[in-house]
């Protein structure tokens, strides 16, 4: 089965692939609970806590920069895709239309379906973290979190809220779904801070 589906990273990827991972031939689609099925038309993204409270719109995000991304996605299931193409808003373009007040720390996103995830405000306000749209070219598909999702390539994909639809703004660390039943609270591929010691 790995050799079918996984490969040992090969010289040219060893300094992009974090200790534990295997290359994946494919693109697996790992996920807890159903696949949410939300259009473009009902979808919204709401900030609230430690911001101005605000409702975003798909159109919103459709009239914010639109940027190209390249990245790598590490699964904490021990495997990592390379050169996954997307396209989507820049966090540091969204959160321009944020008022985010000097008290918070983290951020708790929450999804459709229920699903959440923690992450401290210094590892979600980069310019290299994104809310996606589209994967390859083509709509993101409802499996892989489409219509939106966040995508936080330097920390293991559980930090990449699929069906993303509110950001919580807090002044202390609160922990996610996964967090809650043993994983990390960070969980940084390059440390393998897979599960909470």
């Amino acid at each position: 089965m790995v050799g079918k589906y996984f490969q040992k990273p090969s010289t040219e990827e060893e300094n992009r692939v974090p200790p534990g991972q295997r290359v994946a031939k494919g693109f697996p689609v790992l996920t807890y609970g159903p696949t949410q099925q939300i259009s473009t038309d009902e979808w919204q993204l709401r900030v609230w806590g430690l911001a101005t409270a605000k409702t975003f719109s798909w159109q919103d995000f459709m009239a914010l920069p639109q940027s190209h991304f390249t990245t790598d996605f590490h699964c904490v299931t021990r495997w990592s895709k390379l050169d996954v193409k997307w396209t989507g808003v820049k966090v540091t373009d969204f959160m321009q239309l944020v008022e985010v007040e000097p008290t918070a720390v983290h951020v708790m996103e929450h999804s459709y379906g229920g699903y959440t995830t923690n992450i401290s405000l210094e590892d979600f306000w980069r310019s290299e973290n994104f809310f996606a749209h589209t994967l390859f070219g083509e709509p993101l598909p409802s499996e892989r979190g489409g219509p939106m999702r966040l995508v936080v390539s330097h920390l293991y994909g559980w930090k990449s809220a699929k069906w993303i639809n509110g950001l919580e703004f807090l002044d202390r660390e609160q922990l996610g779904f996964w967090e809650q039943n043993g994983y990390h609270s960070r969980g940084e591929p390059w440390a393998e801070e897979r599960y909470s010691s």
